[in-house]
């Protein structure tokens, strides 16, 4: 499926931990950038009033020096009291730090809110901005709702709930696979060896949650010692390196009758396993991601050709991804998901045209200079609007 990227990997919606980092809106999202300059206005953090001093907020882009005098750490919010969303934020902020917060504001009344380590809220007192915006970052950001950490709870039981309903669809497949071999078919085994692991690349999020399996099922043999020679690579890889390259049957009946142990061993095992609610928003963007670096690449393909057709099922795990998190998206950013929508179709069209009448796909390596091209630029697009998701999805509970 993927390799596994450490948490904490996106960029957050919030200033880094640099002095100098400031956090904005921008699209619906907030993104962490450096800000030049020297800042326009100092505001003292405390546990009295959440923050005061400064020279005000006003219509416009501005940059506000935040220095915290707390005794503990705290998440910093620029709100508007009334519907509570965030115009920009500050994690992990620490007592005798100073960092620097940039956004552009419009018209209407705002306040800062800050939530202590030590389970302390409070909200400053409100700010007025009048006026319109001038300047050459005129627009001002979008507000961003709030979202508690337990809103993730639904969808994460729904995407559970598919990997269920997914996971013995897996294991038919692989014995279908299994079957072949064991008959000695090994045209047939190459064409049930693509639908048994794009019934794997479709599952997507859940490579996290799924822990050993992941790489018995299917790790490639970067990084093993000797390479594609390693007898200790199983899985799906293995099996299609075996088929492409001239083995047999018999040399690849152990690797199957494994696979088919090992999704076994996953259906088994998978309900005692946790899913991290995060992994959902985060996954929504990697899982693309990898499906540009490491499939539209070539670089995992072992001779097959059938990288096209993983991406394209690397598209439809992503849309099951998205359809359980759709309800927090809409309120949040009804245009991102239409956006998505849309690039996703653009994806998939010109994947599908990477398809012969046949069924038969196009080797990344023969593709044209314009299909390459196309799928290099469309899925580009699609992985900027898929990043938006994990910064608006990040939860700020007392925001």
């Amino acid at each position: 499926m993927w390799k596994t990227i450490p948490r904490g990997r996106r960029i957050p919606l919030r200033a880094t931990a640099v002095a100098g980092a400031a956090a904005v809106v921008l699209g619906g999202a907030l993104t962490a950038y450096a800000e030049l300059g020297s800042a326009a206005s100092v505001i003292t953090v405390n546990e009295q009033t959440c923050a005061t001093g400064g020279t005000g907020l006003v219509a416009g882009h501005q940059v506000m020096q935040l220095k915290d005098t707390a005794r503990d750490p705290v998440e910093l919010y620029l709100i508007q009291p009334a519907s509570n969303d965030v115009y920009a934020e500050v994690t992990d902020f620490t007592p005798g730090t100073t960092r620097t917060l940039s956004t552009t504001l419009g018209a209407g009344r705002y306040a800062f809110r800050c939530v202590f380590s030590n389970g302390a809220v409070l909200t400053s007192a409100s700010y007025d901005v009048g006026g319109r915006a001038t300047g050459p970052s005129a627009g001002p950001v979008p507000g961003v709702q709030p979202m508690p950490d337990l809103a993730l709870g639904a969808p994460v039981t729904a995407y559970r709930a598919y990997v269920n309903r997914s996971l013995p669809v897996l294991l038919a497949d692989s014995r279908t696979l299994n079957a072949d071999l064991v008959a000695g078919d090994l045209a047939k085994a190459k064409s049930d060896w693509l639908t048994a692991h794009l019934d794997y690349e479709r599952l997507g999020a859940a490579y996290n949650t799924f822990q050993d399996f992941d790489g018995l099922i299917n790790g490639t043999a970067d990084g093993l010692p000797l390479g594609t020679a390693d007898p200790s690579w199983t899985g799906f890889f293995r099996i299609e390196y075996g088929l492409w390259h001239g083995q047999s049957a018999a040399e690849l009946r152990p690797l199957t009758a494994g696979l088919v142990k090992n999704v076994q061993g996953l259906i088994a095992d998978f309900p005692s396993e946790d899913t991290d609610p995060g992994d959902l928003p985060l996954r929504s963007h990697e899982i693309l991601e990898n499906a540009l670096e490491f499939q539209l690449s070539g670089t995992d393909d072992y001779g097959s050709g059938t990288s096209l057709a993983t991406v394209y099922a690397n598209t439809q795990g992503t849309q099951a991804v998205l359809s359980t998190i759709t309800s927090l998206i809409q309120p949040r950013d009804p245009a991102l998901l239409t956006s998505i929508d849309q690039w996703t179709a653009t994806v998939q069209h010109a994947l599908l045209a990477c398809r012969a009448p046949d069924g038969t796909w196009t080797p990344v390596s023969a593709l044209t200079r314009m299909q390459r091209q196309t799928l290099d630029g469309d899925l580009g697009e699609l992985l900027e609007q898929l990043s938006s998701v994990p910064n608006l999805l990040t939860g700020r509970t007392s925001a």
